[in-house]
């Protein structure tokens, strides 16, 4: 009797998992499937990432900047990458373009759901110009240094104010004369420029030595030739708002772009840049023995310095 029962709770437990439900089967046709986003989008000659925002159920926004110095104009632009959600398609396929070139400088995408929703987004193209791409006349050098700043210990100075503290023939002042011609080369696929800088002597045919001739006698060309002299290269991060500069035998400075206006030092001390201004933060050490010495200042505690240029 108990095998005849055995058997028949066996008959009843195949027959009802014979009826289960799949449950990958609604995930594999994708009924629940309502999602209609683009999740991250690129184009060629593209800077920088763009904003994707949803604006509702049926609508959306996308902003992105494009170089319009690298293209004739926006009416081909092209469509490098997108990551849609789960099933989603879409009306444009990488490979293809869209034409931005008209009023309001955009496009449209329809994403649409496995289970037959859609998004339309609006695809907004700013125009992007490299702002470095110029030539520049550097008009000054300066650093402000010195340990101790709360006890008076720094200042801000030009290079050319201390001229006996450098070689005669080949101090700062040769800089002054120099121009920096920035030409733009590409665009990573991260969305950050970069090109090559000409460092041009100037009339005189000479670049400074930065050689701090007191005692002891120093090289600080590490402090101060943040530019390659001729030929170099540079790349600009754009999130970061850093500039890299390269130079031929594989070293690199890093330092920043700066606009017109009065930088707060601390301690009572600001920096005014008339036009623009490459600026550099240095890693002096600190020296107590030699406080508020001009071997201070500019060879052991430098601490930001200021290639101040005007375009042309």
């Amino acid at each position: 009797m108990k095998k005849i029962l055995y058997a028949l709770l066996a008959v009843i437990v195949m027959t009802q998992s014979g009826c289960q439900k799949d449950p990958l089967e609604d995930i594999v046709d994708g009924n629940w499937n309502n999602e209609r986003n683009i999740l991250s989008i690129k184009f060629e000659n593209q800077v920088g990432d763009a904003k994707v925002l949803r604006t509702d159920d049926e609508t959306g926004i996308i902003n992105l900047a494009i170089n319009v110095d690298a293209v004739p104009n926006l009416s081909n632009i092209v469509l490098k990458e997108m990551v849609l959600s789960y099933g989603a398609k879409a009306t444009v396929k990488t490979g293809e373009s869209l034409n931005f070139e008209n009023a309001e400088n955009s496009a449209e995408i329809t994403v649409t759901s496995p289970t037959g929703k859609s998004r339309e987004y609006k695809v907004v193209a700013s125009s992007f110009r490299e702002s470095l791409v110029g030539t520049y006349d550097i008009d000054n050098l300066v650093i402000y240094g010195g340990t101790g700043p709360e006890y008076g210990g720094a200042a801000v100075l030009d290079l050319t104010s201390k001229p006996w503290i450098w070689p005669s023939n080949d101090g700062p002042e040769k800089e002054l004369d120099n121009t920096l011609v920035f030409e733009m080369t590409g665009i990573t696929e991260t969305g950050n420029t970069y090109g090559t800088v000409t460092n041009n002597a100037g009339t005189d045919g000479k670049y400074a030595n930065f050689l701090y001739v007191g005692t002891p006698q120093t090289d600080v060309n590490n402090f101060y030739r943040k530019i390659p002299k001729g030929e170099g290269t540079w790349s600009r991060d754009y999130t970061t708002g850093t500039i890299t500069f390269n130079f031929a035998d594989g070293t690199k400075s890093i330092g920043t772009f700066e606009n017109a206006g009065k930088e707060d030092l601390g301690n009572g001390k600001t920096k005014n840049i008339a036009n623009n201004a490459f600026a550099f933060n240095l890693n002096g050490i600190d020296a107590w023995d030699k406080i508020y010495s001009d071997y201070d200042k500019f060879v052991k505690k430098p601490r930001r310095y200021w290639i101040e240029v005007t375009r042309q």
